[in-house]
């Protein structure tokens, strides 16, 4: 722990200070893993270095209001400490490592990666030209890999960004839909604009979208193309057939980034349809150059909930399997309760068939 001392000169102690050394009281409130002790003229500082550095800034400007009003109330404390925050946060942001953040946002925010998992996918993508991010819903794979794409654009280390999903309603049919195409199938894009327009202004975006920068497009558009020069993201693969997927995985140029994201555990194509997603997994797995990484509910971003919700299902689909796999075989081929009995049925009588003639000569 590193000691400051500052000694107040030409100051009103009563008026810098406030009634009962409130503001000093109010101002080491604000920083609960440090002290600050008043004593006659002095006021000593305990605590780690840069914290004691940012209170020794706080009191330097509550210093010069005192010298300029001649008086210090509660508010000004309050203003100097939000102030010395927003300072913080800027520097903050204009010093962190190119390694920790992917991307500043529309606002300004910083935007990396949150778990050891999201920061596996980001070093994983570095590293390899095809990636596969598995995992369950509020993971942050779509949210992380459209803030590499928006990445790797502005650093011109691609042209454009493509980004596209299979149009697959998720267990329920929604009928006719009014509109064109765009109109039609933009619904289904919706949580790749929302994360787009996070990290990129308005203005930019659309500027980009209209100058076809950034296209984000059905599956069914990427057939006979060749995706090359750009950042390629296929969003919700599991809901892709496997011709769908191995369509895509051979659109790839040769210098072409491909994300290929999915949630095993949310597959809405028909129960008979197997999904493309999984076929990829068992062909590709031992293919060298291709990279995997899994996400667990370890690595939920959403509300805490999401996090328990995912544990649930988990559990419930390990108790599934456990009861099917010691369900005893004869149980497999139980007629169904609602069947007749073969006693029901009355017994054939060979002699009232038709006699085929033919097959007799």
């Amino acid at each position: 722990m590193v000691e400051k001392i500052i000694t107040l000169e030409n100051v009103s102690l009563v008026e810098f200070l406030g009634p009962d050394n409130q503001n000093i009281r109010q101002l080491a409130a604000a920083f609960p893993g440090s002290k600050i002790i008043s004593r006659g003229n002095e006021i000593k500082i305990q605590g780690q270095t840069p914290v004691i550095a940012r209170i020794n800034e706080i009191l330097s400007s509550l210093i010069e209001h005192y010298h300029q009003y001649g008086a210090i109330t509660d508010r000004n404390v309050t203003e100097y400490i939000a102030a010395a925050d927003d300072e913080q946060q800027e520097r903050i942001i204009a010093t962190a490592s190119v390694a920790d953040v992917i991307v500043f946002g529309a606002k300004g925010g910083v935007i990396k990666a949150k778990t050891p998992n999201q920061q596996k996918l980001v070093d994983t993508v570095m590293k390899h030209d095809l990636t596969f991010a598995l995992g369950p819903a509020g993971t942050g794979k779509t949210y992380v890999s459209v803030a590499l794409a928006v990445r790797a654009l502005k650093n011109k280390e691609v042209k454009k960004i493509i980004i596209s999903r299979p149009v697959v309603e998720a267990g329920e049919s929604l009928g006719f839909l009014p509109g064109d195409m765009k109109e039609k199938v933009d619904p289904y894009l919706r949580p790749i604009y929302d994360a787009l327009e996070d990290m990129i202004p308005a203005e930019k975006l659309k500027f980009y979208q209209e100058n076809k920068i950034i296209e984000i497009a059905p599956l069914a558009y990427m057939r006979g193309r060749t995706l090359n020069n750009a950042f390629v993201l296929l969003d919700e693969a599991q809901n892709t057939t496997p011709s769908q997927l191995k369509m895509f995985l051979t659109r790839m140029g040769p210098t072409a980034k491909v994300m290929v994201n999915g949630d095993r555990s949310q597959i809405d194509l028909p129960t008979k349809q197997k999904s493309g997603l999984l076929q990829a997994l068992d062909i590709l797995r031992d293919v060298r150059g291709i990279g995997f990484v899994e996400m667990t509910a370890e690595d939920v971003v959403r509300h805490r909930l999401v996090k328990e919700i995912v544990y649930a299902y988990d559990r419930y689909d390990i108790q599934t399997q456990r009861d099917q796999a010691t369900r005893p075989a004869r149980d497999l081929y139980r007629p169904h309760p609602d069947s007749r009995p073969e006693s029901d049925f009355p017994p054939i009588n060979n002699a009232s068939l038709p006699v085929n003639h033919e097959q007799q000569m």
